[in-house]
């Protein structure tokens, strides 16, 4: 019987913790279909979070100072699992009761393996969906044809959001950045690369975005720019199209993480430095007359 090991850093998630353990414990097929590992790295949280963990009678992990993000409670689930796969969840994301259990017969054809995802947007108060769509009841892409993509920023592929992974035990050795502890751009180039990957064709996370997330954190947006640009240098030679792309493509998300953030100089700043299309020039006109509208109606950022 396969071993699934689950990797949950946790911080200051007393609000969605419960939901988020609920949701992993409460997997169908658990000790029928696959034994379940799960691995919980707290991150020296000040609230109720590690009593909620006691409560429900799960051992953790603890770092010794605060990391400022989640990477280092990653790397330690990595270096500690002994499952032949592994799965990441974010402490405020909820899975559906059958999500091992669906990526569990494509992850035995593929090293990385993804399914949809439902955004819950506190904004607007709407459900968006990320989902491909197949007859089968899988996507699969060639090798490096994700890795590609994923490097050019490309929207319209496969959707590799951390807490849909299902990950073959035989990348655990490929750890994540601690330097800034919240990047996971360059993580995900690594897994990919020369890799075939497959997408599960349903949604199967659900993701609450809200102020507080990390995504739309000033700090975590700073750090992503930068060290995403930092580390592109190394395809710089090897994939110049894919990394000429990708450079306009992360100006274009910081851009509109200002633009819904309100801060409409450093959106049009950053708008420059991307790609000019029909979209960015609307973004930037309505960036003077008035962007109330289009964060109603639209998928601003996430």
């Amino acid at each position: 019987m396969k071993k699934v090991s689950v990797i949950l850093p946790t911080y200051n998630s007393e609000d969605t913790i419960q939901q988020t353990l609920d949701s992993v414990l409460n997997q169908s097929g658990i000790n029928q279909l696959f034994k379940l590992e799960l691995l919980v790295v707290d991150d020296c949280s000040t609230d109720k979070t590690r009593e909620i963990l006691k409560k429900n009678k799960i051992s953790f992990y603890s770092t010794s100072e605060n990391s400022g993000g989640p990477n280092k409670g990653r790397n330690i689930g990595l270096k500690n699992m002994t499952g032949d796969y592994f799965c990441l969840i974010d402490h405020d994301d909820v899975w559906h009761p059958e999500k091992i259990i669906k990526q569990l017969p494509v992850a035995e054809k593929f090293p990385v393996v993804s399914t949809g995802y439902c955004i819950t947007d506190t904004i607007s108060g709407k459900t968006y969906t990320r989902q491909l769509t197949s007859s089968k009841n899988h996507f699969a892409f060639s090798r490096n044809e994700t890795f590609l993509n994923k490097l050019k920023r490309n929207k319209n592929c496969q959707n590799l959001y951390m807490s849909s992974l299902m990950i073959d035990s035989r990348l655990r050795h490929l750890l994540f950045e601690e330097n800034f502890g919240m990047v996971d751009y360059d993580w995900l180039l690594r897994i990919t690369e020369n890799n075939e990957t497959a997408e599960v064709t349903e949604c199967l996370v659900f993701r609450n975005v809200k102020a507080t997330n990390l995504s739309l954190n000033n700090q975590y947006r700073q750090k992503d720019y930068y060290y995403s640009l930092y580390f592109l240098e190394n395809y710089r030679k090897t994939y110049n199209r894919e990394y000429t792309t990708a450079i306009k493509r992360i100006n274009g998300s910081r851009a509109r993480y200002h633009y819904l953030s309100n801060d409409m100089k450093e959106a049009r700043r950053f708008f420059i430095k991307s790609e000019i299309n029909l979209k960015q020039i609307a973004y930037i006109l309505t960036s003077f007359i008035g962007s109330r509208f289009v964060k109603k109606k639209f998928v601003v950022f996430g």
